[in-house]
């Protein structure tokens, strides 16, 4: 349950009853996010094409990367949970996204893949940190600087969606207790998942 009174899916008109449908339409399922942005479908317009904006600048492996970098740096269970799962699904195997997750020596990436999730902690953690010699190592490492720019967008931009989703209570799905339970567990850093089924729209 969120911590704000969300308006139910019987309830839902307008541009809310678009919101609801645009957002259950991958899942099957009316994700415990879009409901708390029901006040406010246009702001959840806007972040969809912030999102799309910056997406096209990277490929995807590395747009899941950061964005699970930031997430977990902030401890925000919904994002390292949904981006963790995309990795395991088309990148790697559900062990080594363990290892990414975890920093460990076993861990498939790159070194410039290291980096660039490091940077992505630092900014969501604290951008005030980063200074020139961390944008240099980066550079270094062969990144341009509107790569560089890139990867900042998208760790920033997850604090915005993730703190909204977490301040108001928006707890991850049931659905991602079909994960397996070790990856889970590892990455539930803040709420805890949601074990009540989803409402889904007739």
């Amino acid at each position: 349950m969120a911590f704000i009174q969300t308006i139910p899916v019987s309830e839902a008109t307008g541009e809310v009853l678009e919101l609801y449908q645009r957002q259950q339409g991958p899942y099957g399922y009316l994700p415990n996010y879009a409901k708390v942005f029901c006040y406010r479908p246009e702001v959840m317009k806007a972040w969809a094409n912030l999102q799309i904006t910056i997406r096209q600048h990277l490929d995807q492996k590395s747009f899941e990367l950061i964005t699970l970098a930031a997430a977990q740096a902030i401890h925000n269970s919904y994002c390292c949970l949904a981006h963790s799962k995309v990795l395991s699904e088309k990148f790697y195997t559900v062990d080594e996204v363990k290892a990414i997750a975890s920093n460990a020596d076993t861990s498939p990436l790159t070194e410039a893949e290291k980096a660039m999730m490091r940077l992505a902690r630092q900014v969501a953690t604290d951008s005030s940190s980063v200074n020139a010699h961390d944008i240099q190592a980066l550079l270094d490492l062969g990144f341009s600087e509107a790569k560089i720019f890139d990867i900042v967008s998208v760790a920033a931009a997850r604090c915005f969606f993730a703190k909204i989703a977490d301040a108001l209570g928006a707890a991850p799905d049931a659905a991602f207790l079909a994960m397996d339970q070790g990856l889970r567990e590892l990455l539930t850093p803040g709420r805890p998942i949601d074990h009540h089924q989803p409402e889904v729209l007739p």
